[in-house]
């Protein structure tokens, strides 16, 4: 059969050579970009998952960048503090040295002090100019913000980390449930013969947490004297003493720690014959015991059982990391009460995840190291910091409160070198290791992202050799089917 007006051959070859065209079309257009997903027609699906991956893949790179930019922070933070912790040790040196006041003269005391004035004074500036790129590192303004303190019953708060959420503020809540004790021995006053008084010498060995000292009563000597001669040697013992009843010598006495917490102990010995009377109980009608040891005191913060030592207690969980220095009358008192204060914002917060959620921002406070806020120390009921060891304040080496100026300077040391430490870990344990995992992560999603888009050379090089002979086949059937109707010509001849 001939027929000239339809040419239904040329239809087919053209259909087929303009579908092979279109596939050229789409290799040529691979392999010059390099992508096997250039728009969506080309894989829907693919295009869904490849964008989503390449969504993870700029927060991860991201994630990544400010993970090494805390670190930079960090490592600024703790150069800083290194500067403070080499003054403070030689603000060490200068007081240690001041207290030899057999060898030293009052002008080189006062030289002292000349230079102690000049380093807590360093110290404070280095707190007002330590900065990152415009922020500041060490003047509080990392810390955070606290409101609703009650100072009769929390004397410091050291907050190191705290998650809000989608809230504004964090609750904090203090109960104590076990009260914080002395280490205490008794001593019955109307045990021997003569009430109140010891029937025969005895010598004794008297040992507490700051050493241990020996002294030899008489026989005669009342409960009261007793009392005097081991408060004069507390100061080399961490021990002293007290009648249960001050106007009863025959109440009795208790030696008590100066301190409270399970690193005090009590320890009262007779050494060698006599003191048949004299016999130390763990209470007014205990047991017989020579030795008894404090009590740390235990507090439920927010739900959770803070570890305490000695006045203190901290807690360290993902929600909530603090440090409390507690009043001595509200850790020795089980009220059944809490007492309760308001986080209100601030600390220096860190978006270590490719997403913005609570678990992947990290909060750490950084509290300031003024002088006025470091050393905090109670003496006697009130509260000094390391500015009081400025020549004309209280803890001065012109006051010659040479031990309580080194409680103070022991104190804002080991703040010091605790905060470093803190750092250190963070920017170790936590930002390093971050970096490491979130590296590992980009690598296989940007494989996985390259998988789905980008074009295999090998298959698509094959691809086109193969479009490339189609389409001249194509071609040339398309001209023979053109061609063929011309034949019907030679049946008109």
């Amino acid at each position: 059969m001939a027929r000239i007006n339809t040419n239904v051959s040329s239809m087919i070859a053209r259909n087929n050579l303009g579908r092979t065209n279109e596939n050229l079309s789409v290799r040529l257009q691979r392999l010059s970009t390099g992508l096997r997903i250039n728009r969506g027609a080309d894989d829907p699906a693919g295009l869904i998952v490849s964008e989503r991956l390449r969504s993870e893949m700029r927060g991860i790179d991201q994630a990544i960048d400010n993970s090494e930019r805390a670190s930079s922070v960090i490592a600024t933070t703790e150069g800083y503090l290194a500067e403070v912790a080499d003054l403070l040790n030689s603000i060490k040196s200068l007081v240690v040295e001041a207290a030899n006041t057999g060898g030293v003269s009052d002008e080189e005391v006062e030289a002292n002090q000349l230079e102690i004035d000049s380093a807590i004074a360093s110290i404070t500036r280095i707190s007002n100019t330590a900065s990152f790129a415009g922020l500041q590192l060490l003047n509080g303004n990392l810390d955070y913000t606290t409101s609703g303190v009650d100072s009769s019953n929390i004397e410091g708060v050291q907050i190191d980390g705290a998650q809000f959420g989608s809230n504004g503020d964090l609750d904090v809540s203090v109960e104590v449930v076990n009260a914080a004790e002395t280490a205490s021995l008794f001593l019955s006053g109307d045990a021997g013969a003569t009430s109140g008084e010891l029937d025969d010498s005895v010598t004794v060995e008297i040992a507490g947490s700051l050493g241990v000292q020996s002294v030899t009563f008489a026989s005669g000597t009342t409960m009261s004297a007793i009392v005097a001669a081991v408060n004069t040697l507390s100061d080399t013992t961490g021990v002293t003493a007290q009648l249960v009843s001050a106007s009863d010598q025959s109440s009795g006495l208790v030696f008590s720690s100066t301190g409270y917490g399970s690193d005090e102990f009590v320890s009262v010995t007779k050494v060698g014959p006599g003191g048949t009377d004299f016999d130390t109980l763990d209470a007014q009608g205990g047991t017989a015991t020579q030795r008894d040891e404090g009590v740390d005191v235990t507090a439920v913060v927010n739900g959770a059982v803070a570890v305490g030592d000695g006045l203190e207690v901290s807690l360290n969980s993902p929600a909530l990391s603090v440090q409390l220095d507690l009043s001595q009358n509200f850790a020795t008192t089980v009220s059944g009460t809490a007492s309760v204060f308001s986080i209100t914002g601030g600390g220096a917060q860190f978006q270590l995840g490719p997403t913005i959620s609570a678990t992947q921002n990290i909060g750490v406070g950084v509290q300031s190291i003024a002088a006025t806020r470091i050393g905090g120390t109670t003496v006697d009921g009130s509260r000094f910091f390391l500015d009081s060891l400025v020549g004309g304040k209280d803890n001065s080496l012109l006051a010659g409160n040479f031990s309580d100026a080194s409680d103070i300077l022991e104190n804002a040391i080991t703040e010091v070198s605790v905060l470093r430490g803190r750092l250190g870990a963070f920017e170790r344990n936590t930002l390093q290791t971050n970096v490491r995992s979130l590296q590992i992560g980009l690598e296989n999603i940007t494989a996985a992202e390259s998988k789905i888009r980008d074009t295999d050379f090998a298959d698509e090089t094959a691809k086109l050799t193969r479009a490339q002979i189609l389409t001249q086949a194509g071609t040339s059937v398309l001209a023979t089917a053109n061609a063929s109707a011309q034949n019907v010509l030679a049946l008109l001849q």
